[in-house]
């Protein structure tokens, strides 16, 4: 892609579409698997840790086809503000998509859990059991979900106000249809 394409390539498109589901899902499992003491809840816990070794896996890869694939230029007339506000939140939302599953995973092995994947795969601890160190990442866990889920809010936004008030093209820029 060169520095004046209009669009992102389609690989990232439908990373960033099936990310989109993938960690709105997460996000509502999340917040079901805190909120319910029934049974549905260990079905929730284990669909939780897996989901958010995808949306890691998914991150590495769309951060390496990003890297190579620079983003279309922000429309000339965007106040500068706007341009500071659009780099930063997606700087933001690359980091919480990295650092939400490595909290995650830590904060498992802190207290002592298993990642498990899918079948008999299990990850490796990366901290020792420790219960301070379960009890902080945990709760930096949730805020990191907050984050995540108030950015991404704030990214809908955006986008929404490109698509129906600036009608700039940016809007088109990561959506799956003609250009």
């Amino acid at each position: 892609m060169t520095p004046s394409a209009t669009r992102f390539p389609l690989a990232l498109r439908l990373l960033h579409w099936l990310m989109a589901v993938c960690i709105l899902t997460m996000l509502f499992i999340g917040v079901g698997m805190v909120s319910t003491v029934s049974e549905i809840r260990t079905w929730l816990v284990d669909l939780h840790k897996p989901l958010g070794i995808v949306i890691l896996c998914l991150a590495a890869i769309r951060l390496c086809i990003r890297l190579i694939y620079p983003a279309p230029a922000l429309p000339a007339d965007l106040p500068i503000l706007q341009r500071m506000a659009a780099r930063l939140s997606h700087l933001l939302l690359y980091v919480l998509m990295f650092a939400l599953p490595l909290v995650g995973w830590a904060m498992l092995s802190a207290g002592g859990y298993p990642v498990q994947l899918f079948g008999s795969l299990v990850l490796p601890p990366v901290t020792p059991i420790d219960g301070r160190l379960f009890a902080f990442l945990r709760q930096a866990h949730t805020v990191l979900a907050m984050t995540l889920f108030a950015t991404m809010l704030a990214h809908l936004a955006a986008a929404l106000f490109h698509a129906c008030v600036r009608r700039d093209g940016v809007w088109q820029a990561m959506t799956l249809g003609r250009g």
